[in-house]
């Protein structure tokens, strides 16, 4: 004989067999018998039969107790029929069991409440306020540049940088061209350390020179943190190595997207000594953990 096929549990721990009769709850006695199995010995006699007949059960069907029920010869009650009093059999979850459960539980309250920070972002760009704040004073176009400039100054290198407004005083440390063709920036771990970019020209010559400083890290702001909220007219003071100390006055404040950097409009050479501060600002991206703009002070030589 075939084995029976599993079927559904119901509340009460019957099993519902696919293409089999429909069984809806307990007690058995008060469900249709099924003419595919043979009259349980317990039950009464059938009356179309002689009395003193011996009832014959059939060969194929097996015997009480192998269904779920009570076996009187104490044999192990089988899973999906109800036990004593209509109470459903369980058989004890495994340790193995238990703890893939619970896994799946953490799994899921991590994933739902990704879910819901990301939903409440509405975008990788998560983080705001600080540096990813951008004043209206900052255009994203360059800005008019005053027509009195100070006479130019011999060449030397920036040692400090001071902005009063922002009361920055920073050492400035030299930077070269990484292997990439970038421009190499400051140790991050420094915050108040800026840096001149050596192939551009000095402070005071005439000409774009070019000073770069990090805006912040996990740690902290850092000495280019408030140069977006530079004016005109507020001056950045460069001290040289030959001691001089080169003004400049501020014309505006610029915010441009990285990925479309207008290198040669910002590293390009003017024709009046002209100082640029970069950092970086606007939104940031926590997938690549960067900003994705930049900020550029346009000043010119006035002292």
């Amino acid at each position: 004989m075939a084995a029976p096929r599993r079927g559904k549990r119901t509340r009460y721990g019957e099993s519902l067999l696919l293409g089999g009769p429909r069984h809806d709850g307990w007690p058995p006695d008060r469900q249709a018998q099924d003419p595919r199995q043979a009259p349980d010995p317990r039950q009464a006699p059938d009356p179309r039969q002689p009395r003193g007949a011996r009832q014959v059960t059939d060969p194929r069907t097996p015997p009480p107790g192998l269904r779920g029920y009570p076996d009187p010869r104490g044999r192990p009650v089988q899973r999906g029929r109800p036990g004593p009093r209509g109470r459903p059999v369980r058989r004890p979850r495994r340790p193995g069991a238990r703890a893939a459960t619970a896994l799946a539980g953490l799994v899921l309250v991590i994933g739902g409440a990704f879910a819901v920070f990301r939903a409440l972002s509405g975008s990788t760009h998560t983080l705001t306020g600080g540096a990813t704040t951008v004043p209206s004073t900052v255009r994203t176009t360059p800005p008019r540049t005053a027509a009195d400039t100070a006479a130019a100054l011999r060449a030397s290198a920036p040692v400090r940088i001071i902005i009063p407004s922002l009361r920055v005083d920073a050492a400035v440390m030299r930077l070269a061209r990484a292997a990439d063709g970038s421009i190499q920036v400051p140790p991050l771990a420094n915050h108040n350390l800026a840096g001149w970019y050596d192939r551009s020209i000095t402070p005071g010559q005439d000409g774009t020179s070019i000073i770069l400083g990090h805006v912040d890290s996990f740690t902290g702001p850092s000495v280019f943190y408030n140069i977006k909220d530079l004016t005109r007219g507020e001056l950045v003071e460069v001290v040289r190595a030959d001691g001089r100390t080169a003004t400049f006055s501020v014309d505006g404040v610029q915010e441009v997207a990285k990925a479309t950097f207008p290198s040669g409009m910002i590293y390009g050479n003017t024709r009046y000594p002209g100082l640029r501060l970069i950092t970086c600002g606007g939104p940031f991206d926590t997938a690549t953990r960067q900003y994705l703009d930049n900020i550029v002070v346009y000043t010119h030589l006035v002292g």
